[in-house]
């Protein structure tokens, strides 16, 4: 059940944001539909080149009628609040991420467990089959519409002052968590305290030890600097959260059928190429990281992390929703072609001609 809108303190902030869609003349000889699209993440993320590939592939199958405005680094807010916004027509499209969705749609919690999926092959075959798509649609009731899953590899737990190797290193620890029930009942679970921190703000209550550390994957761990105050990152993998393109029904209602098929191909196409970048960002960031002094522990034992979820997967698994939902990503067989899973070298779009 969506929570109600804070629409007093949004309308004061984004006074001055027009509307999502804004049509208007262009050249004198025909209408364009301008889509603002907002998200939190730096402009260096393959996520936001994903999305200017996207902007830029609209453009081209509109014939320059469709154009995407990308407005980065939480320009915009937070995630909770660039999905409100959406919910009331001030921003066309954002990125989020499930577990942060998980609040607006009960549906997502499943993805934000942990040890949900076998492996990536595993993960990339729900969502690219029907469990996805139930997920994609789940959001209409609540004025919200998936577009498209975006890889968000898997999360892992980087801390302060020392490894996170088995669950009783978290004992005591406080770890930032997103805005997600899930998220807190794993870290709880697993003997940490779970401690909310909005993004932007997380570097700051690192260094400030308003928290001890934090589970994210290498590319969002490298590119905000977290590894300047956090030298321990241990690869456990105990959630693998994927993103979310996210559409208001306010724009998609307004569009033709035409132009809603063009914003969903380009997303699509988007996709194939944010796992491109992703696979190459994640090698990137990891190597990065080492450099700069970070421990970094690929090889541990995820079967105590495993173990200490057991009580936590039986409660959601007692929700007959949760658990139809569960059972359908278990039977998922993960064979489908690396082409269409992963996105080839050789055949996947070439993102950087897109204007980022």
């Amino acid at each position: 059940m969506t929570r109600p809108l804070s629409l007093v303190s949004f309308w004061k902030r984004f006074a001055a944001l027009a509307l999502a869609l804004v049509v208007g003349g262009c050249g004198g000889e025909q209408d364009v539909t301008v889509i603002k699209l907002g998200h939190a993440l730096d402009t260096e993320h393959p996520v936001h080149e994903a999305m200017a590939f996207m902007a830029q592939r609209l453009d081209s199958l509109s014939g320059g009628t469709m154009q995407i405005d990308i407005y980065p680094s939480q320009q915009l807010g937070s995630e909770r609040e660039m999905l409100e916004l959406l919910q009331i027509g001030s921003l066309g499209i954002t990125k989020v991420s499930s577990s942060v969705l998980e609040n607006f749609v009960p549906e997502y919690q499943v993805l934000s467990l942990p040890f949900v999926f076998r492996d990536d092959a595993h993960r990339f075959a729900v969502l690219d089959g029907p469990v996805g798509e139930e997920l994609l649609a789940a959001p209409a009731p609540y004025r919200l519409r998936g577009l498209a899953f975006y890889d968000a590899g898997s999360r892992s737990f980087y801390t302060v002052n020392q490894p996170v190797l088995t669950p009783a290193d978290l004992q005591g620890e406080k770890i930032r968590v997103q805005e997600s029930a899930t998220a807190m009942d794993m870290v709880r679970s697993l003997g940490g305290s779970p401690t909310p921190i909005a993004w932007g703000e997380l570097y700051t209550a690192l260094q400030q030890g308003v928290v001890d550390g934090a589970e994210n994957n290498p590319p969002s761990f490298y590119l905000s600097r977290h590894y300047e105050v956090a030298k321990y990152y241990v690869l456990n993998e105990h959630t693998a959260v994927p993103d979310v393109l996210v559409v208001g029904t306010t724009l998609w209602d307004h569009l033709t059928p035409q132009q809603r098929t063009w914003l969903q191909e380009a997303a699509d196409a988007s996709v194939v190429v944010q796992k491109r970048l992703w696979r190459a960002s994640t090698e990137q960031a990891l190597a990065a990281v080492r450099e700069a002094g970070v421990e970094v522990v690929e090889s541990v034992d995820k079967e105590p992390f495993a173990a200490a979820v057991d009580d936590m997967m039986a409660r959601y698994a007692s929700d007959p929703d949760a658990a139809r939902m569960l059972e359908a990503i278990r039977q998922t067989q993960a064979a489908i072609p690396d082409s269409a899973r992963l996105g080839s070298e050789a055949d996947a779009p070439d993102a950087s001609r897109a204007d980022a």
